[in-house]
C-alpha cells in the first residue's frame, strides 16, 4: 500500500526538557508495521493521555510520541485472517497510546491480537464515548459480581464520580439496579449524578476519613473507587461486611495507608481492575455487554466532542480536574 500522510496529535521533548505538543503531518511509513492499519474516526482523552502528552516517562519511555489509549475506525489493511479491509473496529489498551503510536492520530498500526470488532448496535463514536473509561467502569462492575455484589446488598459507592470512570460507573451500575452513591468534590454537579442515575450525591469529605480510626460505621455494601489514597482507605473501612470495593484509579495518591482490619474482620474483598491487559475473550465480551444490556444512556453522559486542535486545551484541564464527563476526539 502507497505511504499516506495523515495528521497526528505530536509530542516532541525540547532541549530544555520540557515537552511540545503540536498537529504534525506524519506518513504511515513511520508507524510499527503490526499487521492492522486503521485509519481512525475517534478517539478519546484520558488522564493516561495527558501524562503520556505532558512527558510523563512512567507513561512513554520515548519521545517524540502521539498518544490516544483509545481508537475507533475502519480497516484499510490487515495482514490477519480475522480482520478484511473494510471492517469497524475498536483497539483500548494494551501498549497503544504509550509506546506504540496512539489514537490522536489519524492512522494507527497494531497487532491483530489488540483488536476488537465494533459491536453491533454501537456507533464508533459510542465507543469512543465509553473508551478506556467505559471499559474499566464493566470492567470493575465484572468483578463486583464475580464476587456476589448485588443490588439487594445495598449502597453502592463511586468515588470521584463526575470523572470519565466515575461517570459511566454511575449510569452502567444504577442501570443494573444498583442504588448508587455519588461522591464528588464538584458540589455544582449534583444534578448531572442524579441524571446519569444516582440515587444519592455526597462530598469528597464523606469518603475521607480523618480520625485515624481502624473501622468505622458500615455506609456501603460496594465500590468502585476512581481515587485512590485515603479515600480508599476510608471506603475500606466504611464497608459492610463481605463489601466488594473495585480499585481502578489514584488520582488522589497511589499509596493506600490502612490496616489489615477490614479485611480480616469484615472479610471485604479489595478488587484490582487492570483494563489495559485484559484478555481478549473477556474484553469482546464486555464490549458486547456494553451494546446490550449493559449499554449506558448517553443522553446522559456529559460528552465533549473536539478536534485535534482544541486537544491541548483539555489535556489541561484533565490534569487540573477540571473535566466532566468524556471528552472525544473526532478526526476530520
Amino acid at each position: 500500500m502507497k505511504n499516506i500522510q495523515f495528521n497526528a496529535y505530536w509530542v516532541s521533548e525540547e532541549s530544555n526538557g520540557s515537552f511540545k505538543g503540536q498537529i504534525a503531518q506524519r506518513p504511515t511509513d513511520d508507524l510499527p508495521q503490526n499487521g492492522v492499519l486503521i485509519k481512525v474516526a475517534f478517539s478519546s482523552l484520558n488522564y493516561k493521555d495527558a501524562l503520556s502528552a505532558s512527558g510523563n516517562k512512567g507513561v512513554t519511555r520515548k519521545y517524540p510520541h502521539t498518544p490516544g489509549i483509545d481508537a475507533a475506525g475502519t480497516i484499510v489493511e490487515s495482514n490477519s485472517d480475522k480482520f478484511q479491509p473494510g471492517e469497524q473496529v475498536i483497539v483500548t489498551g494494551y501498549d497503544l497510546g504509550m509506546n506504540t503510536m496512539g489514537g490522536f492520530g489519524e492512522y494507527i498500526n497494531v497487532p491483530a491480537e489488540w483488536v476488537v470488532p465494533l459491536p453491533e448496535g454501537m456507533s464508533q463514536k459510542e465507543s469512543m464515548i465509553l473508551g478506556t473509561a467505559g471499559f474499566t467502569a464493566a470492567l470493575a462492575i465484572h468483578h463486583l459480581l464475580r464476587c456476589g455484589q448485588k443490588p439487594e446488598d445495598g449502597p453502592l459507592l463511586v468515588s470521584g464520580a463526575t470523572g470519565g470512570v466515575g461517570s459511566l460507573s454511575v449510569a452502567i451500575a444504577s442501570k443494573l439496579g444498583f442504588e448508587v452513591v455519588a461522591s464528588t468534590g464538584k458540589n455544582e454537579k449534583t444534578g448531572y449524578l442524579f441524571n446519569l442515575g444516582a440515587k444519592k450525591v455526597v462530598g469528597r469529605a464523606d469518603v475521607d476519613d480523618q480520625s485515624g480510626r481502624m473501622l468505622l460505621r458500615a455506609q456501603w455494601a460496594g465500590a468502585i473507587d476512581t481515587v485512590g489514597g485515603n479515600t480508599l482507605a476510608t471506603i475500606l473501612k466504611s464497608l459492610t461486611t463481605h463489601g466488594n470495593v473495585a480499585c481502578c484509579g489514584n488520582v488522589a495518591s497511589p499509596l493506600l495507608n490502612t490496616s489489615v482490619f477490614p479485611f480480616i474482620l469484615n472479610g471485604v474483598n479489595l478488587l484490582g481492575v487492570n483494563s489495559a491487559t485484559t484478555p481478549m475473550l473477556l474484553r469482546a465480551l464486555l464490549w458486547n455487554k456494553l451494546a446490550g444490556e449493559w449499554r449506558p444512556d448517553f443522553g446522559s453522559v456529559h460528552v465533549e466532542v473536539v478536534g485535534l486542535e482544541e486537544i491541548h486545551l483539555y489535556i489541561a484541564k484533565i490534569l487540573k480536574g477540571e473535566v466532566t464527563g468524556r471528552v472525544v476526539i473526532q478526526h476530520s
